[in-house]
C-alpha cells in the first residue's frame, strides 16, 4: 500500500512535480523511496548510500510521511537538522497534504535554563562587561521567546562566554527539584516530541539517550516504528563515543564552580563545603598542567603511568573522596547541593574506571584543550551492542549517506555497525562527472612525508587558485600544514585568504559565498556538511590522502585488536575510513546538475601504490589528467 503510494508521488504527474516548482524525480531516487517503503513495511534495516545529487532526503521523507508511523529521523549536525526541519520536511509535507505532526528536538545546551539564568543574571557584578551584556541580551528574550531555542539568539555570538551559564547540563539540571521545572522549555520541547508523529534529532543528542547518559528520550525511541540515520557515515565514531565512558576536567571545575556560588549565596554558614570544594578544582587545574599548552591526543594506558601524573591523580581522587564526605553531611539542606552530590558520585566512579587501565576490548585515550583534560574509554566495537539495539525489536531502520561504500561494497560499514544481515542499495550519482569535473593527481610532487611537500603544494596551486580567480576549498590533513600554508599562501596570492579557526564556520562560509574570489582554508569540519553551489566554488585542492594519524590511540587500538585476530589493520580499519573521508571532502566540489570544477589530490601515492586503486574506484567518473596546465586550461575555459 505504502510502495503505491509512494511510486505516485515520484511519478511524472505526480504530488511532488505538481506542487514543488522544477521538480523531477530521478530514476536513482524512486529507487531508494521504494527500497525505504519496502524497509518500513518489513520494519527491517536498509543500508544505502545515495551519490550527490541523487535527491535522497525526499527519498526517505516521502516513506516516512506517507507510512502513518511514527518516526525518529536523526542527522549530523545542528545545522543539517535544522535545513531538514525548517525547509525540506514543511516543502514535503506540503505538497503530499497529510496531517502529520512534526517536532525538532535537539540537546539540552540549546534550550535557555530559566534557573540559571536567575542564578547568574541576579550575581554578576564580577564578570566581564562583555558577558553582563550577552546576559542582559539573553533576559530580554526570555520574555519573548516561546521556544527558549538558543539558535534564536543570532544576535549573540555562537562561543559566547554567556551562554553556558544559561543553559543546563545533564550534570548540573536539578529536573523536578528546579523552581522553573513547570516553564522549563527543554520539557516543553520533549513531551512535543513524545507527542509528534515524526520527530528530527541529530546523532549525538540520539546516541547520549540511547546511552542511558540523559532522560526523556529514552522514552522517546520505544513508541518509534521508524529510525531513518541521515549522514550515517558518522554513526561508528559517535556512538563508540556513547557507549564508552568519559571524563572532562571541565566537568569536576564546573561542579566546584557551582558549589562554589550556593556557598556564596545560600550556604554561607559552611565555609568547609567551599574550602573542599576550593581544594579539588586547584588539584584538577594542576592536573591539566602536566600537559602541554597545545591541544593534544594521547594514549592514556601510557600517560598514566607517568609517577607525577600517578600522584596528581591519587591528588584528585582524594579531594573528590573528601567532598563526597562533605556532601554526604550536607544532604538536604539545598537542591543545588544534593544534585551536586549526585553528579559527583558519578564522577567518582567514572575515574576509577578510567583508572583501571588494565581492561581488554577498549582504548583508553585523553585529548586536551588549552584549559582541560578529557579522559576517554572507549569500545573497540560496537557491532554487537549496536546489532542488539537494531534487531532486538520489530522496528524499521534505514542508513543512508553519500559516502558509505568502499570499493563498491558495504562490507566494511556493516562489519563495523553489525549490520551484516541488512538489505544494501548502492546508487550512483546522476551528475555528469565526465563533462562536469576533472581530477588532477599532479606529477612530480614529492611525497607527503618529503620536507619539501608542503611549497611544492604551495608551487602547484598558486597558479590554479589565479586561474579559478580564487572560488577554491584548500583542504588539509593537518592542522599543522593549514597553518603552515594560512602563513605562506598570502604572500603569493592577491586574492582573499579566509583561514579556518579565524572566526566561526557559518561566517566564514558567509564571507566566502559573498567575496566570490577568495581562497577558504580548512581542514576536518569542512570536509562535509558544506554545501555551496553554482560558480561560487570550482576547484577543491585536497593535500593528501586523509589517512588518520598513526599516533591517534583510538587507531592503534584498533591497529592491535586486528592483529591480535590474526588480520591486516591497514586494509581493515585504516584503509577504508580514508577512502571514506575522502570521498566527503570531494563531495563539496559537485553540488548540482550545472556545477563544474576541477578536484586536485596532491598525493603521487593514488598512482604510485596498490591500495591507490581503491581510492580511485570509489571516487566519481571524473575525467582524470596528471598535467597541470590542462587542469588551468579546463579552469580557465570556466570563466570565459
Amino acid at each position: 500500500m505504502i510502495h503505491q503510494r509512494v511510486g505516485s508521488a515520484f511519478a511524472e504527474q505526480g504530488a511532488l512535480s505538481k506542487t514543488i516548482a522544477g521538480f523531477r524525480a530521478r530514476e536513482p531516487q524512486k529507487q531508494m523511496a521504494l527500497a525505504v517503503s519496502t524497509a518500513i513495511e518489513q520494519g527491517s534495516a536498509l543500508v544505502v548510500e545515495a551519490g550527490t545529487g541523487t535527491g535522497k532526503t525526499f527519498a526517505y521523507l516521502v516513506p516516512a510521511l506517507l507510512s502513518g508511523k511514527k518516526v525518529i529521523l536523526s542527522t549530523g549536525t545542528k545545522n543539517l537538522q535544522e535545513q531538514l526541519y525548517f525547509r525540506d520536511l514543511p516543502t514535503v509535507l506540503k505538497a503530499l497534504a497529510v496531517p502529520v505532526e512534526t517536532s525538532l528536538l535537539k540537546g539540552r545546551s540549546n534550550y535557555l535554563c530559566l534557573f540559571r539564568l536567575e542564578q547568574h543574571y541576579g550575581h554578576a557584578p564580577s564578570m566581564e562587561p562583555a558577558v553582563l551584556n550577552d546576559l542582559a541580551l539573553i533576559k530580554k528574550w526570555s520574555v519573548e521567546t516561546q521556544s527558549g531555542d538558543i539558535g534564536e539568539l543570532t544576535y549573540i555570538a555562537e562561543d559566547s562566554k554567556a551562554l553556558p551559564l544559561v543553559t543546563s547540563t545533564t550534570d548540573n539540571c536539578l529536573g523536578k527539584d528546579c523552581p522553573s521545572f513547570d516553564d522549563c522549555h527543554l520539557l516543553k520541547a520533549r513531551k512535543k516530541a513524545q507527542q509528534a508523529d515524526l520527530v528530527v534529532v541529530n546523532h549525538h543528542l540520539f546516541f547520549a539517550d540511547m546511552a542511558l547518559k540523559d532522560t526523556g528520550f529514552g522514552e522517546l525511541l520505544p513508541q518509534m516504528d521508524v529510525v531513518i540515520f541521515d549522514e550515517a557515515h558518522q554513526i561508528p565514531d559517535i556512538a563508540s563515543e556513547y557507549f564508552g565512558e568519559s571524563l572532562s576536567t571541565r566537568t569536576v571545575l564546573d561542579l566546584c564552580k557551582e558549589l562554589d556560588l550556593v556557598c556564596k549565596t545560600q550556604l554561607r554558614d559552611h565555609p568547609q563545603l567551599s574550602k573542599t570544594a576550593d581544594k579539588l578544582a586547584m588539584l584538577t587545574r594542576d592536573l591539566r598542567l602536566l600537559w602541554p599548552d597545545e591541544p593534544q591526543r594521547g594514549n592514556w594506558r601510557e600517560a598514566c603511568r607517568r609517577p607525577e601524573v600517578q600522584l596528581a591523580l591519587t591528588r584528585v581522587a582524594d579531594a573528590m573522596g573528601m567532598l563526597y564526605q562533605v556532601l554526604k553531611s550536607s544532604l538536604g539542606r539545598n537542591e543545588v547541593v544534593d544534585h551536586v552530590f549526585e553528579r559527583l558520585t558519578q564522577s567518582k566512579n567514572q575515574l576509577e574506571k578510567l583508572q583501571d587501565v588494565q581492561k581488554t576490548g577498549v582504548s583508553f585515550w585523553y585529548e586536551t584543550s588549552r584549559q582541560h583534560l578529557s579522559l576517554h574509554l572507549t569500545p573497540l566495537s560496537i557491532a554487537d551492542k549496536f546489532n542488539d539495539l537494531v534487531f532486538g525489536q520489530k522496528r524499521a531502520w534505514v542508513f543512508t549517506s553519500a559516502t558509505l561504500s568502499v570499493d563498491n561494497g558495504f562490507a566494511h560499514y556493516t562489519a563495523q555497525m553489525g549490520l551484516q544481515t541488512a538489505a544494501t542499495l548502492l546508487l550512483d550519482s546522476p551528475f555528469d562527472y565526465q563533462r562536469q569535473a576533472m581530477l588532477l593527481v599532479p606529477r612530480y610532487l614529492p611525497e607527503p612525508s618529503d620536507p619539501g611537500f608542503g611549497q611544492a603544494l604551495l608551487k602547484m596551486a598558486v597558479p590554479l587558485i589565479e586561474a579559478n580567480r580564487g572560488r577554491c576549498f584548500f583542504l588539509f590533513t593537518s592542522h599543522r600544514m593549514l597553518q603552515w600554508m594560512a602563513n605562506e599562501l598570502p604572500h603569493h596570492l592577491s586574492l582573499p585568504v579566509l583561514v579556518q579557526g579565524s572566526t566561526s564556520k557559518r561566517l566564514l562560509l558567509e564571507q566566502f559565498v559573498e567575496t566570490r574570489h577568495a581562497v577558504l582554508l580548512g581542514t576536518g569540519s569542512f570536509w562535509e556538511g558544506v554545501d555551496v553551489r553554482g560558480d561560487t566554488l570550482s576547484c577543491v585542492i585536497i593535500d593528501k590522502l586523509p589517512f588518520a594519524s598513526p599516533d591517534d590511540p583510538l587507531l592503534q587500538a584498533r591497529h592491535e585488536d586486528c592483529q591480535l585476530k590474526g588480520q591486516d589493520p591497514f586494509a581493515l580499519v585504516q584503509l577504508p575510513q580514508a577512502v571514506i573521508t575522502l570521498k566527503q571532502g570531494v563531495g563539496r566540489l559537485i553540488r548540482d546538475v550545472s556545477d563544474q570544477g576541477v578536484l586536485v589530490i596532491g598525493d603521487n601515492r593514488l598512482v604510485t601504490k596498490p591500495y591507490g586503486a581503491v581510492f580511485l574506484k570509489s571516487l566519481p567518473p571524473m575525467r582524470r589528467s596528471r598535467d597541470l596546465h590542462s587542469a588551468v586550461e579546463f579552469l580557465q575555459q570556466l570563466q570565459d
